[in-house]
């Protein structure tokens, strides 16, 4: 029997678990209430004005059914709008309000940090592999996960 320590899922949990502590760390210590996903939902909508909550949720590899809860909590703190769509009135398009880009501009060095921070243990040579082979791995098993990752196009 393989130690936990051993067995990659375990390893991912536990860096998953130390990653979500250090950003709720920083970025509350810089005086923000964003977590994680609402952090890179609000930064996708800003680079990609006007999207619907389905490619959304496919740019952030996050599950459709719980994507409508993260905007919810946007909207609700003023940072994220919905709109009707001008192509499709069934549709609602996503816009970042003038205070979400204000918040992005300002939460952007506690996040920067706190990527720093979760890769303190190595060096700048082991973080840049680190990351190349967890690119490689998540791209391999991309289409196995509940929420695969999808392009703009897609």
């Amino acid at each position: 029997m393989k130690d936990n320590n051993d067995m990659p899922g375990h390893l991912a949990r536990r860096f998953q678990q130390i990653a979500v502590a250090v950003f709720l760390a920083e970025v509350g210590d810089a005086g923000f209430d964003l977590t994680p996903v609402q952090y890179a939902a609000l930064a996708t909508i800003k680079a990609n004005p006007g999207l619907d909550q389905v490619t959304l949720a496919g740019l952030i590899a996050y599950d459709r059914t719980t994507i409508t809860g993260v905007i919810d909590r946007l909207v609700q703190k003023g940072l994220a709008e919905r709109r009707a769509s001008s192509r499709d009135r069934r549709a609602r398009e996503l816009e970042v309000t003038d205070e979400g880009r204000r918040t992005l501009r300002k939460i952007t060095p506690a996040v920067e940090s706190a990527q720093r921070i979760m890769l303190r243990g190595l060096s700048a040579r082991e973080g840049e592999e680190l990351m190349r082979l967890m690119r490689k791995a998540i791209a391999a098993g991309n289409e196995l996960s509940r929420a695969p990752l999808r392009d703009v196009q897609a």
